[in-house]
């Protein structure tokens, strides 16, 4: 959603991540797409916000490609690593019902697209949580029958 978000105030996004997610990257918005395993993400530079979901080799590898002066977002807990002259933010979600209704709002008009791998109940979340397979999408565990 991110990507999308971005999209849609004009950013010109470069996604990361493995071979076989490049096409839905490029799906869900991004113009670009680095294969951490077979391009040099080092081959990207001056960019303004990096938006990290992975960390540890990655999220510090990333930060060099950030220009002086820009950012690095992370979700993965307290930054590792920092961009030249830049800053580094641990972004934690903190629920706001007004922001959650717009992210509904954009769902239900197709302005956002969601990623749903797997829905299971709450008496399967722990094994739908703790799967035995790569899972492609977010899993969703319902809590109602």
């Amino acid at each position: 959603m991110v990507t999308q978000l971005a999209r849609e105030f004009g950013v010109y996004v470069i996604g990361t991540g493995r071979a076989a997610d490049r096409q839905k990257a490029l799906d869900f918005g991004a113009q670009e797409c680095v294969d951490l395993d077979n391009d040099a993400l080092e081959d990207v530079s001056g960019v303004d916000l990096v938006f990290d979901v992975i960390g540890g080799d990655i999220q510090r590898r990333s930060a060099g490609v950030i220009r002086a002066g820009g950012t690095l977002v992370t979700v993965v807990g307290p930054p590792e690593a920092r961009p030249a002259d830049g800053l580094a933010i641990d972004f934690v979600v903190e629920s706001d019902r007004t922001q959650l209704g717009e992210i509904v709002h954009r769902v239900r008009d197709g302005r956002l697209r969601t990623n749903i791998g797997n829905i299971a109940t709450l008496d399967d979340a722990v094994a739908a949580l703790n799967p035995t397979e790569r899972i492609k999408g977010k899993t969703i565990i319902r809590v109602r029958p």
